[in-house]
């Protein structure tokens, strides 16, 4: 897996890019077949912006952002959203089950 870090008018700190990078690698062991991750900083004025896009094969792609005065708390927020679609898009791709059939009891 590549993971590729942007930062766009912004200064981020080796610890950040450790820690995103950690945060990226830790989710993407959760799903199959991850192609590549790019994390990008934006500080575009007071806000700061962290968006995350992790490829992977049966799922496409999953995109998380968020926005916050300083960069670290705006990782950590991604990192969150784009925890929890992992966890949905594994929950979803479990079968479900089979609804029965009318005449499959037997009384």
């Amino acid at each position: 897996m590549e993971i590729i870090l942007h930062a766009h008018h912004a200064e981020v700190t080796d610890s950040l890019r450790a820690q995103a990078q950690a945060a990226v690698e830790r989710i993407a062991s959760r799903l199959k077949r991850v192609a590549n991750a790019i994390v990008r900083f934006v500080g575009d004025g007071p806000t700061r912006r962290v968006e995350i896009v992790l490829r992977a094969g049966g799922q496409g792609e999953l995109f998380a952002q968020a926005d916050a005065r300083a960069f670290a708390p705006a990782l950590s927020a991604a990192v969150q959203r784009l925890e929890s679609q992992v966890s949905r898009a594994r929950r979803s791709r479990r079968a479900p089950r089979p609804e029965p059939r009318p005449g499959d009891f037997s009384e």
